[in-house]
């Protein structure tokens, strides 16, 4: 039997609903180390939502996605773009963090499509809570996960397109996101690993820019 977390989503629930029951979430084995499942953070009046990939180490103790060092970053390229922290619902393709332990420090790893297959039911159900008018995929995990596993960030990315007939089950998230455009960057990490960090920052911000031009 393939890992679902669909067994675990309540039908028609509201975002309160769906974060207290994603906590007794075990749609897949990711939940057996974690500390805890990390779901999201807005209002379903969010007009742009952000995905990343997974929670890290910060946000698996505390809970919340993004507060750890590249949370502070995004946060601070949201106000750059012009963009209102009240317009924005965050959140990550998978819930819990995955890691490998390195003596006592926990090494983040990417998930796989198994696991980002098993968590896309609550990534539906936000949608259809939320009804953003602009996905931004932060990132090559989150975007293959909303835009199937052929889609290239550093190809494509600050280009705002619609859900595209070919994409990994783009009839699900149009049911759920309506007609919302989706547009992928660089996630904030990625950023603060880079070498030039003053030029990736720059192109995060111009992408955001795009995102809030359609607003």
């Amino acid at each position: 039997m393939s890992e679902s977390a669909a067994p675990f989503v309540p039908d028609g629930a509201d975002l309160d609903q769906l974060r207290a029951a994603a906590a007794a979430c075990k749609g897949c084995h990711l939940w057996e180390n974690a500390t805890q499942t990390v779901f999201s953070r807005g209002s379903a009046g969010a007009r742009v939502v952000m995905v990343g990939e997974q929670p890290g180490d910060v946000e698996d103790q505390r809970g919340e996605p993004f507060v750890g060092p590249a949370g502070v970053l995004l946060r601070r390229a949201v106000g750059d773009a012009g963009l209102s922290a009240d317009d924005i619902y965050i959140t990550n393709a998978v819930k819990h963090f995955k890691f490998r332990r390195q003596g006592k420090r926990r090494i983040h790893q990417t998930p796989d499509r198994t696991e980002i297959i098993a968590c896309r039911p609550w990534l539906l159900a936000e949608f259809a809570q939320v009804s953003p008018r602009v996905v931004v995929a932060l990132g090559a995990t989150a975007a293959q996960a909303l835009l199937g596993p052929s889609f290239r960030v550093t190809k494509q990315r600050g280009v705002l397109l619609p859900w595209p007939e070919s994409a990994y089950h783009a009839e699900d998230f149009a049911q759920a996101g309506g007609s919302a455009k989706v547009m992928a960057t660089l996630h904030p990490s990625a950023i603060l690993r880079a070498d030039d960090r003053d030029t990736a920052y720059a192109g995060l911000v111009d992408d955001l820019r795009v995102a809030a031009s359609a607003l």
